[in-house]
């Protein structure tokens, strides 16, 4: 009934005058095509009015947007974008705010909705997200470790003889944020939706802690060797010799192809910790172009594709990880989705604005120079390279 009532107020709204909404497309999965076309079907039906679906590289649009949309020959809009160039499209002035169109957004993900706002506005509507999360295998650990003490303990007693309790790409900045994040350090400081470029925390008493802890990992607890890699930790978890891993939902196709019984959880706050671990999160999201002539029938569209029904077709198409509660409610038998979920929803939104390309060098430097020996000078090592994003930014 509540459906039958969005598509009758849909058709109100497009009868006065029929309209082409033209859609730019990154999506190249067949399921994924497929359901977009279908909800483009749908609401053409249900308003008088078409959707076009054009399939641009995910890697042209930003670019493709900003020469096209100011001389009228761009999309209506997007989907979907990445968060991570929504600020400097938002700069650029070619994507639109979206908070006059958008009422409500309680059954949104709050960690997906702060990806897409720049600045303290919306300027997109996410559709679906993905992080690192804690899988482990029941064969091995039969339940989730809860607490620090617990999970070093699990991951001890499942390594020798060939075989992992823990592995991670220690040296991967992005893999590893969580560590930071839990002790209380950030890459810029988040003022009410709007990112300070000019306060960065990676140097601070937290991100001490956080690569103190790593180390530690390493040449303390002994659990993670040198040299391990994203990919030489999947081919363990997936060959059965390794208890716990952090990776994505990028490596969950593997992982059920190997037949292991797995869970997916957080890793536990690590001692000493102000925060719970909590990742960095990737979302990707609708936008409007600015310049569009449909920009409130391009509105309607986008929020018709991120209502909990959609969400759900759209997680059974392709897999993603939906941003509706409602869709992760329905949805909550599936292991996938609910512990990726609780991981995305624990976490920090991967910075959407272009000062964030000068940070990834220096910072992802730090972290690999903070776990290739026991006990290096931390605080030599960050601020060094706190200088350089400081000086990338100015």
């Amino acid at each position: 009934m509540k459906r039958m009532f969005v598509l009758m107020s849909l058709a109100l709204a497009g009868t006065a005058s029929a309209s082409t909404l033209t859609v730019w497309s990154h999506f190249t999965d067949a399921a994924e095509l497929s359901w977009l076309r279908a909800q483009a079907d749908a609401f053409g039906k249900a308003t008088g009015n078409k959707v076009s679906i054009v399939s641009v590289p995910l890697d042209q649009i930003p670019d493709k947007l900003i020469q096209s949309a100011p001389k009228g020959q761009g999309p209506d809009m997007v989907v979907t974008l990445p968060q991570d160039r929504l600020g400097q499209l938002a700069a650029a002035g070619v994507v639109e705010p979206m908070d006059k169109y958008v009422v409500s957004k309680t059954d949104l993900d709050r960690t997906a909705v702060q990806a897409m706002t720049y600045r303290g506005r919306l300027f997109g509507l996410p559709m679906f997200a993905e992080s690192v999360a804690l899988i482990y295998n029941k064969k091995l650990v039969p339940r989730a470790p809860t607490t620090w003490n617990e999970f070093i303990s699990v991951a001890q007693k499942n390594t020798g003889n060939g075989k992992f309790g823990f592995l991670t790409d220690l040296g991967n900045a992005y893999a590893n944020y969580g560590f930071f994040s839990a002790y209380g350090s950030y890459i810029f400081k988040n003022n009410g939706g709007t990112l300070n470029v000019q306060d960065v925390g990676i140097s601070n008493a937290g991100a001490l802690k956080a690569v103190s802890l790593m180390n530690d990992l390493r040449y303390k607890y002994k659990l993670v060797p040198e040299g391990v890699s994203a990919d030489a930790a999947k081919s363990a978890f997936v060959g059965g010799r390794l208890a716990m891993v952090v990776t994505g939902p990028w490596d969950m196709g593997d992982i059920k192809k190997a037949g292991i019984d797995y869970g997916i959880t957080t890793i536990p706050a690590p001692p000493g910790a102000t925060g719970k671990w909590g990742p960095f999160v990737g979302v990707q999201g609708v936008v409007l172009n600015a310049y569009s002539k449909n920009k409130t029938l391009a509105a309607q569209f986008a929020k018709a594709l991120v209502t909990s029904p959609a969400q759900f077709a759209f997680n059974q198409a392709g897999g993603r990880i939906p941003v509706s509660l409602a869709a992760r409610t329905r949805l909550k038998a599936d292991p996938v989705v609910t512990g990726f979920g609780k991981a995305i929803s624990a976490g920090t939104p991967m910075p959407n604005v272009p000062e964030m390309g000068a940070v990834w060098g220096p910072w992802g430097n730090a972290v690999a120079q903070s776990v290739q020996k026991p006990g290096p000078n931390y605080t030599s090592i960050l601020s060094a390279a706190l200088k350089e994003i400081k000086g990338n930014i100015k």
